[in-house]
């Protein structure tokens, strides 16, 4: 078949709406690209996590902490957090479950409102919901994967290009232990890491309301669009607020990796991928795009 358009990954950057994050996709001002799909047959949502709570799935949120005691966190595993070592090095200690900035703890309870039956640890790598370094985030994603969680949540980044190497050393690496590292994208228009890589699964906000509907976007950097504006957040304290965010967006997109995996435990982090691109509202299957 001739295309008949440039093909999307070939195209201009789209542009950036105000009021929705950098990357994300304004569904009143432009509808959710149509995309055509070599089809695999079988894969439907129902299918893919249709009766699944998460019960299995060992899922990390590598953040900010987690404040246990929230309602709608209804207490983690285990709570973890990149210290100094004796020797000046950092290193990864036990901690109370507690989060002193409040993002740890949204990016959790939207993990929790989608898969109940999911196992969570916090490990905390940012003092205040935004700063950080770069090495606390390195000896912390190394101590993730190598504690063999199924899932980690990252919904932070660095613009450092000094981390890079070792940030995609590490991504690389839990692609091929089985441990599927979801990304948001900054929500400005500027080059960070790991979000950026293609090991990971990278996510940016769409201005919809459903947390189950999300959209394969077929011009990357960033790969799947899931809630993100006006999202309803766990806030320390038991309060809820309302924050907009792509660190919100990659969440939802967890939450929902976790619940194939708690129906699919098997799967590789290759399958996952596929297995989210085919489910998504706007591909097709049986020849109908959802696209609302």
């Amino acid at each position: 078949m001739t295309p008949t358009s440039t093909p999307p990954w070939r195209r201009e950057k789209r542009a950036h709406f105000p009021g929705v994050p950098a990357w994300g996709l304004a569904t009143a001002r432009q509808a959710p690209e149509r995309f055509e799909v070599s089809p695999l047959a079988g894969v439907t949502k129902e299918w893919a996590w249709g009766g699944a709570d998460g019960t299995g799935a060992r899922v990390c949120v590598v953040d900010t902490g987690v404040d246990a005691d929230h309602p709608r966190i209804g207490g983690v595993e285990r709570a973890y957090e990149v210290v100094s070592g004796d020797g000046g090095g950092l290193t990864v200690a036990g901690c109370a479950p507690a989060d002193p900035a409040g993002h740890g703890t949204a990016c959790a309870g939207v993990i929790r409102s989608i898969a109940p039956g999911a196992s969570l640890t916090s490990l905390r790598v940012l003092t205040d919901g935004k700063t950080g370094s770069g090495s606390a985030l390195v000896t912390g994603l190394r101590w993730a994967i190598d504690a063999g969680f199924d899932l980690i949540n990252l919904s932070l980044s660095t613009t450092r290009s000094t981390f890079r190497e070792s940030l995609q050393e590490l991504a690389d690496r839990a692609y091929f232990r089985r441990c599927l590292l979801i990304a948001a994208a900054h929500n400005m228009p500027v080059l960070s890491f790991p979000w950026t890589f293609s090991s990971v699964v990278s996510v940016a906000s769409h201005d919809l309301a459903d947390p189950m509907t999300y959209f394969y976007n077929p011009a990357p950097p960033a790969e799947f669009h899931a809630r993100g504006v006006k999202v309803p957040v766990a806030w320390p304290g038991g309060r809820e607020i309302r924050s907009t965010g792509n660190s919100f967006a990659a969440p939802h997109i967890t939450g929902i990796c976790a619940l194939i995996l708690s129906k699919h435990p098997w799967m590789t982090p290759f399958q996952l991928k596929t297995v989210l691109y085919l489910a998504a509202d706007n591909t097709m299957q049986n020849g109908e795009a959802h696209v609302p």
